[in-house]
């Protein structure tokens, strides 16, 4: 599906109201039968197309498009600096996959749809057409890839606190990459690294935030899951929030930069979903069980079993409640 040659339909129909298939083909500078076919091709990306005779088409559902001014907008002076250059793309395999290719310091990329969005451990991210925010930010750190091993953690707090900003409360974390709302996924975050095992790297940290996702899409999707929409009752405003989301990523690297995890370890225990309950981790060798009982200075889950603390490395295990 080649949405950067529907995106200019698409951009007209976003605002829900109905345009004559000549209007249409008028601005585009395509025949009617072109416009038709186009319009068959938006219905593949999961959008609801209504034709009305005498009227013409429309969306179902209006959509709010990313705009890079509106966007930016929500930055303040300190983080335009941190950026580099600001991509919002039409469709991608994967924004993390973009950058990392890329391997540029500063860059922040949103597209509107990936076919390939990941998860942790290879798992799919269900990413509809600008229903939700699919977000990258790459950036360099002089450091090895070892001292990066809380960032993906950091990253579930600025997702908070960007949240925060946006009037929304009651976001919760969980390890080692999940953010919860009323114990289900609102956001999941990859981080990914690129460089030599002791030498500086290129850091991607990839975020995918649920505003609004359609229930058609949603059937794969193999855990409670939520969204904005329903958290709040009323549609996000897409594209304050992205710019919020891109704000509290880009000064939080710097932040990390600077300091690691140390800034944000205690915010990150403030927002433990697990924090003091019974859990059970799913390990390639098997299965614990044990208390969570927050992070260390490295960012490793600290599992207390008997009369023993275990101290439960990122990357290695996942972690689910004990039911």
């Amino acid at each position: 599906m080649d949405l950067h040659r529907l995106y200019p339909l698409l951009k007209i129909l976003a605002d829900g109201r109905f345009h004559s298939g000549e209007t249409l083909g008028r601005e585009l500078g395509i025949s009617r039968t072109a416009v038709w076919k186009r319009l068959r091709m938006i219905e593949r990306v999961g959008l609801e197309v209504q034709a009305v005779s005498g009227k013409g088409y429309r969306l179902r559902q209006p959509l709010e498009l990313l705009q890079r001014d509106h966007v930016l907008s929500a930055l303040d002076p300190a983080s335009r600096t941190l950026l580099a250059r600001l991509k919002i793309l039409p469709q991608l395999d994967s924004t993390n996959r973009y950058l990392m290719d890329r391997a540029e310091h500063g860059i922040a990329c949103f597209a509107e749809f990936q076919s390939a969005g990941r998860g942790r451990r290879g798992r799919k991210w269900h990413s509809p057409f600008a229903a939700n925010l699919y977000l990258s930010v790459s950036w360099h750190f002089d450091t090895p890839a070892a001292a990066l091993s809380g960032l993906s953690l950091a990253a579930g707090v600025w997702i908070a606190d960007a949240l925060q900003a946006a009037g929304v409360e009651g976001t919760q974390l969980k390890w080692p990459n999940d953010v919860l709302h009323g114990g289900s996924k609102l956001a999941g975050i990859l981080t990914e690294l690129k460089g030599e095992a002791e030498g500086p790297c290129l850091a991607v940290v990839g975020i995918g935030l649920n505003l609004e996702m359609p229930l058609q899409e949603a059937g794969g999707i193999d855990q409670p899951w939520t969204d904005l929409r329903t958290v709040t009752g009323s549609r996000p405003p897409r594209n304050q929030i992205a710019g919020l989301l891109l704000r509290h990523v880009l000064q939080g690297l710097a932040e990390y930069q600077r300091t690691g995890l140390a800034a944000t370890r205690q915010r990150w225990h403030r927002l433990d979903y697990t924090a003091g309950k019974p859990v059970r981790l799913l390990l390639p060798s098997g299965t614990m069980s044990g208390t969570a009982q927050g992070i260390d200075e490295q960012g490793a889950l600290l599992l207390r079993s008997g009369e023993n603390v275990h101290a439960i490395h990122s990357g290695q295990v996942s972690l689910r409640r004990n039911s």
